[in-house]
């Protein structure tokens, strides 16, 4: 079974720094909302695994 691994935190960019502080909020909610959705989507992936597995 393939698993989603969590990326790791990194530094800003130089690119990020030339962001000002509302677009580096922006961006670093929406990573969140990115990394949230990603567990959603395996949660279910796991989910309707073992519903198959049990439906068998």
């Amino acid at each position: 079974m393939a698993t989603l691994t969590k990326p790791q935190a990194q530094p800003l960019s130089r690119e990020m720094c030339a962001f000002n502080t509302d677009q580096q909020l922006k961006y670093l909610h929406l990573q969140a909302e990115v990394e949230v959705l990603l567990q959603q989507l395996q949660t279910l992936k796991v989910r309707r695994q073992l519903e198959s597995i049990v439906q068998n």
